[in-house]
């Protein structure tokens, strides 16, 4: 290998192939062989450190997944490996081109010599794209996380053997004074069986009481009767927190939740928190917000949605004035069958209630987060996952504790599946006048219903 016999064409021929593929599966090796041993010997060296670093990281996610996870996906890491990727990236096809020169190619017979280059350079191609990928996503990642998942906030254990999470769509749209939440569900996922349970709360469900030590008891210590001030907003449902805690305040809710905004969340979120703690009579510790306005942007990194739509649905603004045909002011219709709907129409769909109810719209938006949760598909996301972070980081606000991604992305690996339940007349919840313990019973029903059964 070190000292060949250049006039013998064929075997320069032979040992140009062992050169090009040994340096491709052990990169290093041909320059041990026949180059510079130093170089060999950094080359070597760094895949053996890669091989093992893999093979770690490996045991670790089948031996110890919750703690590799909760490595493998903080900032830090993320950063340290990309730097790494794109050294090793950089070497890996420095290794590739100086095996090349180690062929003396013009040495080699003919055809050989032809393809032992183009599979050298294909292969350096290959090694130089491998890092190209996967670095840029790597940074991505890292931002992504550093940014959504901020809070280092300690881990609060599973209530009832439940994780519970609040879920709120947030309307920040023209001609908004304040966010609202224009859609309310908590997501409860089972602590050792990863099952995951949605519940749907609808923002105009009223009288609402709120939980044991919330500051919002004490001052609606039955429950949200509303407010009476118009400008401010006058009736009782769930939906008009946000003005009854931050925007008719003069302090924005500080008094009530002094430490939120510090903690990555807001008043008006913690209120709805505790509401939807005292409804449904379990623990909520986190949140997360999307920002329906800028929903559509990571439905299209998504590459849209598949939707069956079983209703024709029109798109805009609503109606000028009372009973005006909805003809009249559809900008445009979403129209019954299958449809991949962009982010614009699917928002559309969402949001649309001027000729069905809520009842329709609640089940429609239960059905849009199941089509997301399908586009989410490993390979998906992972072939526009630079669109769908940047997308991610513009929509998602949460509290959720950086430690704790680790764990729901375990859990999210064992689930086998997700049930909804809606507060709604249909399952006997009153809108007006609901029965919190009702509504308590049906929950705990849903979470643990072989005790339920048993008892």
């Amino acid at each position: 290998m070190r000292r060949p016999d250049t006039t013998d064409g064929a075997a320069m021929a032979t040992r140009g192939w062992w050169l090009i593929l040994l340096n491709f599966v052990i990169p290093g090796s041909a320059q041990a062989l026949a180059g510079n041993r130093k170089l060999g010997k950094l080359g070597l060296a760094s895949t053996l450190i890669m091989w093992v670093v893999g093979a770690v990281l490996l045991l670790g996610l089948l031996l110890w997944r919750s703690g590799t996870l909760s490595i493998l996906l903080t900032p830090l890491f993320l950063y340290a490996a990309a730097l790494v990727c794109a050294g090793y990236g950089v070497l890996w096809v420095v290794l590739s081109l100086d095996a090349l020169r180690l062929t003396r190619i013009v040495t080699v017979a003919a055809p050989h010599r032809f393809f032992i280059a183009l599979l050298a350079l294909l292969l350096a191609l290959v090694q130089g794209g491998a890092a190209a990928y996967a670095v840029p996503r790597l940074f991505t990642a890292a931002g992504t996380f550093g940014s959504i998942f901020h809070t280092s906030a300690p881990v609060v254990p599973p209530s009832d053997g439940y994780y519970n999470v609040l879920l709120l769509g947030a309307d920040s749209g023209d001609g908004r004074d304040s966010v609202r939440f224009d859609s309310i569900s908590v997501v409860s996922v089972g602590a050792e069986s990863g099952e995951i349970i949605v519940t749907g709360i609808p923002r105009d469900i009223a009288h609402v009481p709120f939980s044991a030590g919330s500051p919002m008891r004490a001052e609606y210590p039955n429950y949200f009767s509303g407010l009476s001030d118009p400008d401010c907003g006058w009736n009782s449902g769930i939906n008009q927190l946000t003005n009854a805690v931050e925007f008719c305040r003069p302090d924005g809710g500080a008094s009530l939740y002094p430490e939120a905004r510090a903690q990555g969340s807001t008043p008006a979120i913690e209120a709805t928190k505790d509401a939807a703690e005292g409804l449904m009579g379990i623990e909520i510790p986190y949140y997360i917000a999307i920002d329906m306005h800028g929903f559509e942007a990571l439905i299209d990194a998504l590459g849209g949605v598949d939707i069956t739509v079983t209703e024709r649905l029109p798109e805009g603004g609503g109606p000028a004035y009372e009973g005006q045909p909805a003809e009249d002011w559809a900008s445009g219709w979403i129209e019954v069958g299958q449809q991949r709907m962009t982010g614009e129409t699917a928002l559309w769909y969402a949001r649309s209630r001027y000729t069905t109810n809520d009842w329709d719209r609640m089940e429609r938006q239960r059905e849009l987060q199941d089509a997301i949760l399908t586009q989410m598909s490993p390979q998906n996301v992972l072939q526009r996952f630079e669109e769908v972070a940047r997308a991610g980081e513009d929509v998602v606000t949460t509290d959720v504790p950086r430690a704790l991604v680790s764990t729901f992305v375990e859990l999210a690996a064992e689930s086998n599946g997700m049930r909804s339940i809606e507060l709604s007349p249909s399952n006997g919840v009153d809108q007006e006048w609901p029965d919190a313990d009702a509504v308590h019973r049906m929950i705990r029903e849903a979470m643990h219903p072989a005790a339920d059964s048993a008892g």
